[in-house]
């Protein structure tokens, strides 16, 4: 379980674009690092969109933001164009990252159970540590949350 305090497992995953970013490289900046389950989806959206809207108000702040789902970097380039998403979205399709992270967890719906990601967010300070793991998010208004944290 990853805890506030304790170091955020390093990891290296493409974008949109087929860049590579590593966590380790944006140390001397908070980072933060939203996990979702699917592109294009209601309330994956409304979490991007609320990222996208409040986007001036982290990069006045120096803080980068990185969103991470399990779907190829094509679905995530369609993703991040149809809504105008102005930070990177990372493959993680051999879920690595996710298992790391604890968010590759059992669902439950109507019954039926199956593996997925858990919406998860963790905010990681200029050092590389975890500050604060959002449980639970509320997908409209999250990005106002992580701010607030900030403050």
């Amino acid at each position: 379980m990853i805890e506030p305090g304790k170091k955020a497992p390093d990891f290296t995953l493409t974008d949109q674009d087929g860049r590579k970013h590593k966590l380790s490289d944006y140390k001397g900046r908070p980072v933060v690092l939203y996990f979702y389950p699917k592109d294009d989806t209601p309330g994956c959206t409304k979490e991007a969109c609320s990222f996208r809207d409040n986007f001036d108000e982290y990069r006045k702040r120096g803080i980068e933001v990185l969103g991470v789902s399990a779907d190829d970097e094509k679905s995530h380039g369609k993703f991040r164009e149809k809504y105008d998403l102005p930070f990177a979205l990372l493959a993680d399709t051999d879920k690595t990252v996710v298992e790391k992270y604890g968010v590759w967890v059992e669902k439950n719906n109507y019954g039926k159970k199956y593996m997925g990601i858990a919406r998860k967010t963790f905010l990681i300070d200029k050092d590389g540590k975890i500050l604060h793991v959002f449980n639970k998010v509320k997908t409209e208004i999250h990005a106002e949350e992580v701010l607030e944290k900030l403050t």
